[in-house]
């Protein structure tokens, strides 16, 4: 058993989605979005940890959801930046944990996560400080350049997803350097590519389920997942 701490990043706003509210608290079946998401990290024995980053605004709404559950204390709550790369690195500074701990980051907004792919994760973040999530891209993905379109080898692609996992000291210092040089990335492990000093990514391949949930679109087929699982 490899045991982890995770942040969960729950301060955007998700304008996409087209609510007029954090879409944290958008009703999936008979929950919160949120509430899915983060029971897959109270239900598993390996995750001793769990920070839920939100907006300031969105705080009093949240504590007062989180407090209808029995497993509320096992929560923190701090508050996020302006980028989601502020709210991972405000969760690192804020959680408590030794350099070689695994700690994971997660989307929010990403409530479909497997127990197996969780520990999966842990175990070699553990071993190679650095993991991640993804799935093999199925499309045909066409580069555009000056000369005209590229076609791209879809054996050699992935598409990111989150969780994704490092030991403390290697994603906090990689938040610490972008921030000096005040680069920003498309997620947590582009930090650890840039700045890891040879440090390679490791991949767990994950599931086509476990779809960010960006659009209205998006929650239909989050509403048909709930149901096929069976789960609340």
């Amino acid at each position: 058993m490899v045991k982890y701490k995770v942040i969960v990043l729950a301060a955007g706003q998700g304008k996409r989605m087209n609510v007029g509210k954090n879409k944290q608290f958008i009703q999936l079946i008979d929950e919160p979005l949120i509430v899915h998401t983060v029971r897959n990290f109270v239900e598993d024995d390996w995750c001793e940890s769990i920070i839920i980053v939100l907006h300031e605004q969105d705080k009093d709404e949240m504590l007062k959801l989180f407090n209808q559950y029995p497993w509320c204390n096992q929560l923190e709550f701090v508050t996020g930046g302006k980028e989601r790369q502020d709210s991972s690195y405000s969760g690192l500074i804020n959680i408590q944990a030794n350099p070689e701990d695994v700690v994971m980051i997660h989307d929010g907004a990403r409530p479909f996560l497997r127990l197996d792919h969780l520990h999966e994760l842990a175990t070699i973040a553990k071993q190679k400080q650095a993991a991640l999530l993804a799935v093999q891209v199925t499309d045909t993905i066409k580069q555009k350049t000056e000369k005209g379109l590229q076609t791209l080898d879809r054996a050699m692609l992935w598409a990111a997803q989150t969780p994704q996992a490092f030991q403390y000291q290697t994603i906090k210092k990689a938040h610490q350097l972008a921030r000096e040089e005040e680069y920003f990335g498309t997620d947590d492990a582009s930090l650890v590519e840039r700045y890891g000093k040879g440090i390679q990514v490791q991949i767990v391949e994950g599931s086509y389920e476990n779809v960010k949930l960006t659009t209205p679109d998006d929650i239909l087929r989050a509403e048909m997942i709930v149901k096929k699982r069976g789960v609340k």
